[in-house]
């Protein structure tokens, strides 16, 4: 076959690739090489099998597809990109595309997007039934509290003339207080928020420099801002607590010690809360810390999960309920040295 046979490939969103029966690529779609992050002239000098890091099950693919001349389809195969270490969820198709059965189509449809929507409609459900939960216990934790503290003030009272016991009433009073502080931050994602027009860029200027002002010494906090975003129909109170939480939870990570970038940018054609934006704010928090432990990862949105022993484990919780409100999402990517929590807010959208 000759390049003209492969025009119209050329046009498919879909990445794909013609390779023969050794694996040596006769054509590659330019969505292949976005896909793979090389260019054309690079991928043609290696063979299928080369590209990827555990090949035998893309190997036993196309040599099942040739030899039977049928099509050979895995839903859900991991790849792993040879030259960039790219973890690469595909639904791959092998189909042969000449009668002596030497070269066969071969398609590479990434799951990351429906694996990312499945993970999100995941994360409302399981943030619905925390929230539930949350307010169901904080009045449950509430109405007692008043007769804790009631109590032991009478109890105070009673023991005017014994003053060395009033230090066991100060201790009950002051441990109802924490309590009380610390159900009306579980029971705060359910208040109502004040929406109006927000610039992202005096949210981000806030937080700095709160922080800066706990932290003088040590901590370089940097901007990478894009300043022809638009402006949000936002809560702006609530955007702050929920960059604020973020970049406290970095700094305690790092110990008041390091480096954080909060980066502005716009993404196009994203889906949120089960609708589709033409554009959407990107908004990244970025830091140079140990990252998250691993045995927490996949629960570090519950609420009261933490790493520290003195956290109370609310911060994060705080901010996916107030970014869901707002029809965003929130996700992080962490390893060693590197740790980026990304919000992504609808424009425009009056949650």
């Amino acid at each position: 076959m000759t390049a003209s046979h492969y025009a119209g490939l050329e046009l498919l969103d879909t990445p794909v690739l013609i390779a023969r029966t050794d694996g040596r690529l006769e054509f590659v779609n330019p969505a292949c090489e976005n896909l793979l992050a090389l260019g054309r002239r690079e991928l043609l000098r290696h063979r299928l099998f080369d590209l990827f890091h555990e090949s035998v099950p893309l190997r036993q693919a196309l040599k099942t597809a040739l030899s039977h001349n049928a099509s050979f389809i895995e839903h859900d195969l991991e790849l792993t990109v040879a030259h960039s270490e790219l973890q690469l969820h595909v639904a791959l198709s092998v189909t042969p595309v000449d009668a002596e059965g030497s070269l066969a189509l071969v398609e590479l449809r990434p799951l990351d997007q429906q694996l990312k929507i499945a993970n999100e409609e995941r994360l409302l459900l399981q943030q619905q039934a925390n929230r539930e939960l949350i307010r169901n216990l904080a009045h449950e934790i509430k109405n007692p509290l008043g007769g804790i503290r009631g109590a032991a003030q009478l109890l105070e009272h009673e023991l005017a003339e014994r003053p060395e016991l009033k230090e066991y009433t100060a201790v009950i009073k002051e441990e109802a207080l924490r309590l009380q502080s610390l159900v009306d931050r579980l029971l705060a994602p359910h208040k109502r928020h004040v929406s109006s027009e927000v610039n992202i860029h005096e949210v981000l200027e806030r937080v700095r420099s709160i922080v800066l002002a706990e932290y003088p010494s040590g901590l370089t906090l940097l901007r990478d801002y894009d300043t022809s975003l638009p402006t949000l129909i936002a809560d702006k109170e609530q955007l702050i607590q929920v960059v604020l939480n973020i970049v406290r939870n970095a700094i305690q990570a790092m110990k008041g010690q390091g480096e954080i970038v909060l980066r502005s940018r716009v993404a196009r054609q994203v889906t949120l809360a089960r609708k589709r934006y033409t554009l959407a704010l990107k908004l990244q928090i970025v830091d140079n810390g140990p990252g998250i432990p691993e045995d927490i990862r996949d629960h570090i949105f519950y609420p009261l999960v933490t790493g520290r022993a003195e956290g109370t484990g609310l911060g994060l919780t705080l901010a996916q309920a107030f970014v869901h409100q707002h029809g965003g999402a929130i996700e992080f990517d962490s390893r060693p040295g590197h740790t980026c929590f990304t919000v992504l807010l609808p424009f425009g959208h009056d949650a």
